[in-house]
């Protein structure tokens, strides 16, 4: 056996098996010893049914009996109740919210059950047990203490629960990886020098020897400076634990693994980047002080930081890799336009027949006398890429050129040629080919703008707005649509740890926006009981009584199916929505937005609320990402338990767009000390950094 054979060459495979593996990425066997258990079980003691004592843990061996599931009459939880039967008695088995179990669980034959004993000793039960077949013709002895020898061992263990996919189970992985180890190793021209100790006794064994052929991605010296161990005896710790201390040593030297790699291959892409060469942006810091000049509000001290940066990579000879991380609100936007400014005033170099940038005699690029260079702006929605088109055209209105807009189903140009003041649709033919011939200099879109059949002749400046939505393939297509590298702008309103920053993003510089802009006042956070949601109500109608508007959340688009166990039950925004208008806010006009509206009934909804013609908007999270409307100034999170910490404090932002007192309203559903902790958090402070240090 050897780590690059196909796992199908080594053992038996039905249909149903090769669909899982292949669902798991699994092909070889150096894939099945990279598939580590989520988790490990200690087994317990072994007793018997009819003499458990409550609160402690055990392993039972015997039959299950009347599995059949059920809701409880008070809380409306599922459950699954059954009995599980030995040679001394039974006891009651029930598993919580797995309504499904009842049909993967055997109804006849030898199972072992193992799980924590709850109730008294006049009634204990046993619940959420993990439950193992016995293969036939397993024998049984020495599983159960001898109850008559006081002296007789308490025996336990510790065991490997597997990720599984229909078709392969934990159990299945846990025996292969058994024959895996015991297979000795097809090449022994391979095989490295045998390890000490007991890793090295278990080899000699015909334990591991699959372990010997192993190239360890990790130098030694690497290892030894930060006290790691080898690979083959991580591997061995990680499916064969001795004890949970091996388990948490070798998930250590894993996760140091995957960061080493991460790293090797950051840096690797900014010398690449670093390599290459980039459209050369003149007068930017005169363009950009111009640009500042028209805004009504000063920027931020935070702000002028950022745009330094951005500016002084635009004079390197390598295109920009930069990193803006910013809170919610604190005007990321504003630092955008500001350097795209400086870009969309910029000539396009004068390029020579040989294809090189012409050069003056002081040795600087020449530069056209025409034409302009062009900026693309991707953002992660259809909604959020409409808001910055319009925000673009705010700021660009008055320079002679031309804005666009490409979404999946949406192309518009401003100006327009009958109304110059105004926006209009063209055909998305039209507008492609006025991008690749350098007619549009700032095109907003969506990852429309990453399709093949989109070309520009001069991107000198690619901005990605909330960057962790997409990935790293798709951001870098959209990097590479020019004839030269362009500068590279990411931004993100989610807070990032500053050292989970340089790790992900060791590729890119880091510009920090550690302020708001003056007068943003911070939202008043609060958590609404089930019974004080009049609360909260009121005080949506004293905000809207006031001429302002409302956000509210809800987790669904349609209400869960009730003839499925396993729906999540959470408020849906279809009859939210009904509910509200007939029942709290019949005076108000209340509309409605989801991510399965088409994008025109996106439109229309979002543009009659941003006028003001309806005052409160019931929608999913699709307005969690940059959606404007300083007039709205409270929003109710139903179901608030059931989002994120760092999605519960973008959508807080929504309501943090204006001089006005904000509110954030919290209304879960469900009670959990770990929710309630993360809500209670997030009620304490408005510091988005804070948060994701959490």
């Amino acid at each position: 056996m050897h780590p690059d054979d196909l796992i199908e060459r080594h053992f038996r495979l039905i249909p149903a098996q090769k669909a899982a593996l292949k669902r798991l990425k699994l092909g070889t066997i150096r894939n099945l010893l990279y598939h580590f258990p989520s988790r490990y079980e200690a087994a317990g003691t072994s007793g018997e049914a009819a003499r458990l004592i409550p609160g402690t843990k055990v392993t039972l061996i015997g039959s299950l009996s009347g599995l059949k599931p059920r809701k409880l009459w008070k809380s409306k939880r599922n459950v699954t109740e059954g009995w599980f039967e030995d040679t001394s008695g039974r006891v009651k088995v029930m598993w919580f919210n797995q309504p499904y179990i009842a049909s993967y669980l055997p109804k006849a034959g030898t199972v072992k059950i193992s799980g924590t004993v709850g109730g008294n000793v006049e009634r204990p039960y046993i619940a959420n047990p993990e439950v193992e077949v016995m293969p036939a013709g397993v024998a049984t002895e020495g599983l159960f203490s001898d109850t008559n020898n006081p002296k007789s061992e308490v025996r336990s263990s510790v065991f490997a629960v597997y990720p599984e996919s229909r078709g392969v189970t934990s159990k299945w992985f846990y025996h292969a990886l058994e024959r895996v180890f015991a297979r000795p190793v097809r090449n022994r021209a391979h095989a490295q020098a045998r390890p000490e100790g007991a890793l090295g006794r278990a080899i000699s064994n015909g334990a591991s020897n699959v372990l010997q052929v192993l190239d360890d991605p990790i130098p030694k010296e690497v290892r030894e400076r930060y006290h790691l161990p080898d690979l083959a005896r991580s591997l061995l710790a990680m499916h064969k634990p001795k004890n949970q201390r091996e388990t948490e040593a070798a998930r250590k030297r894993f996760a140091f693994e995957e960061i080493f790699a991460l790293q090797l291959t950051r840096a690797q892409e900014r010398a690449e980047n670093d390599a290459q060469a980039s459209f050369p942006i003149t007068d930017s810091e005169e363009h950009a002080e111009r640009f500042l000049e028209t805004i009504p509000f000063p920027p931020t001290k935070a702000q002028k930081r950022a745009i330094a940066d951005i500016l002084a990579d635009f004079g390197r000879s390598h295109p920009m890799a930069r990193l803006l991380e910013g809170d919610v609100g604190s005007g990321k936007t504003l630092v955008a336009a500001a350097t795209a400014y400086a870009v969309v005033n910029s000539r396009p170099p004068l390029k020579l027949a040989s294809g090189e940038f012409a050069r003056l005699p002081d040795g600087s690029v020449a530069n056209r006398t025409s034409g302009t260079l062009q900026v693309a702006y991707m953002a992660p929605t259809e909604i959020l890429a409409g808001q910055h088109f319009q925000s673009f055209i705010e700021y660009f209105s008055h320079l002679p050129i031309n804005i666009a807009l490409l979404t999946g189903k949406v192309c518009k140009k401003f100006p327009s040629k009958v109304s110059r003041g105004e926006a209009t649709n063209i055909s998305r033919a039209q507008l492609l080919k006025w991008v690749e011939n350098g007619e549009i200099a700032m095109i907003v879109g969506t990852h429309a703008l990453i399709q093949k059949s989109v070309a520009f002749q001069h991107l000198a400046y690619v901005i990605v707005d909330e960057q962790h939505r997409f990935g790293t393939r798709q951001r870098r297509a959209l990097a590479h649509k020019g004839d030269a590298s362009p500068h590279f702008l990411s931004m993100t309103a989610t807070p990032i740890p500053r050292t989970l920053s340089l790790t992900i993003y060791g590729d890119l510089d880091i510009s920090l926006l550690d302020e708001l802009p003056p007068g943003r006042v911070m939202v008043k956070t609060a958590i609404v009981k089930s019974g004080e949601r009049d609360i909260a109500y009121e005080a949506v109608r004293r905000e809207l009584s006031q001429g302002r508007q409302a956000y509210i959340i809800c987790p669904r688009i349609e209400e869960p199916d009730p003839s499925k166990w396993n729906a999540l039950q959470a408020k849906s925004v279809k009859t939210e929505a009904k509910r509200l208008k007939k029942e709290v806010f019949q005076e108000f006009e209340i509309g409605l937005l989801h991510g399965a509206m088409k994008p025109k009934e996106k439109d229309d909804a979002m543009s009659r609320f941003t006028s003001g013609e309806t005052q409160i908007l019931v929608a999913t999270s699709v307005v969690e990402v940059g959606v404007n409307v300083p007039n709205a100034t409270i929003i109710l999170i139903e179901g608030a338990e059931r989002f994120g910490l760092a999605q519960l404090h973008q959508l807080r932002g929504r309501v943090q767009r204006s001089t006005h007192t904000p509110f954030c309203f919290l209304l879960p559903e469900t009670s959990g000390a770990a929710a309630a902790k993360r809500l209670r958090a997030l009620e304490k402070t408005n510091d988005g950094f804070k948060l994701a240090e959490m």
